[in-house]
């Protein structure tokens, strides 16, 4: 079979830098904790953990030591009070994302009701909408900005893995809805590059493997993207979930990855297909 990785897969700028900087932390040693998972790659976590990083949902109870702060950000409150319990802070927050918490800031102080184009759920977005001191929405498409009331002044952020459509459509809406508009393009295009990348792979292709977290969004969003062009589409997080049957009468395999996905679990999906291939020819 030949195999073609996508030139884009795996880690962007955010993430490499956030993890950089948590086995940094790590190896300087002492009391260290994440609050809530540095990025969303489980195998990454295990790893932080098995080396004395631990992973924390609230700062309840800590009041020393290092606490490094996710690369989708946390919210105001939070980072506050790391502050306040005087911890030793490391802001892994992407700066994509730090600065879409600083436009939000800006736009409330201006008196701006503020419109965050995402997923509500989404702890990036929970960060982002934090920073508002007044009016805040979070809308997920041009139809949900329909349904917001008449403001006179309206500052729209996205979040940052949100496709540029999307935000677009947002916008038109908005404008039904106010006199003055302030819009800031806060989207990375590291998603949108590797989704464009992965249509063109998955047209090509007999089958495609998409790796990374099951709780990571643009990864998921990646083998939807596969999966409308190439049936044979399968979303894993490690080498061990590959199925020999997958690649019965395959030629050509695609492999990309989310942008959480660091290089070492590639290499080892790589190594596995290579090593079913020859099993296949024995």
């Amino acid at each position: 079979m030949e195999v073609i990785l996508a030139k884009q897969a795996g880690f962007c700028f955010g993430v490499k830098r956030a993890t950089q900087m948590a086995f940094e932390a790590a190896d300087r040693g002492g009391e260290t904790y994440t609050l809530g998972p540095i990025i969303h790659s489980p195998q990454v976590v295990q790893r932080l953990k098995e080396k004395g990083v631990e992973l924390l949902e609230s700062l309840e109870g800590v009041d020393s030591g290092t606490i490094i702060i996710r690369s989708h950000g946390v919210t105001a409150s939070e980072l506050n009070e790391a502050a306040a319990r005087e911890l030793e802070i490391v802001d892994a927050t992407c700066p994509f994302v730090k600065k879409a918490q600083e436009h939000v800031e800006s736009l409330s102080a201006q008196g701006y009701d503020v419109v965050v184009v995402g997923d509500a759920d989404h702890p990036e977005v929970q960060g982002i909408v934090s920073y508002a001191t007044g009016p805040v929405y979070v809308v997920g498409s041009g139809d949900e900005a329909m349904a917001l009331p008449r403001m006179t002044k309206i500052g729209v952020v996205a979040q940052t893995t949100q496709s540029f459509e999307n935000l677009k459509q947002v916008v038109d809406a908005c404008l039904c809805k106010g006199g003055e508009i302030r819009v800031y393009h806060t989207i990375c295009d590291a998603t949108a590059v590797r989704q464009e990348e992965a249509k063109v792979l998955a047209g090509k292709v007999d089958c495609m493997v998409v790796i990374g977290g099951y709780n990571s969004a643009n990864t998921k969003r990646l083998a939807e993207v596969c999966g409308e062009l190439q049936p044979r589409t399968y979303h894993i997080e490690t080498a061990s979930q590959l199925d020999p049957e997958w690649f019965t009468g395959v030629e050509k395999v695609g492999v990309t990855a989310g942008a959480s996905t660091p290089k070492w679990l590639i290499d080892e999906v790589l190594d596995r297909i290579a090593e079913l291939d020859r099993d296949k020819k024995r």
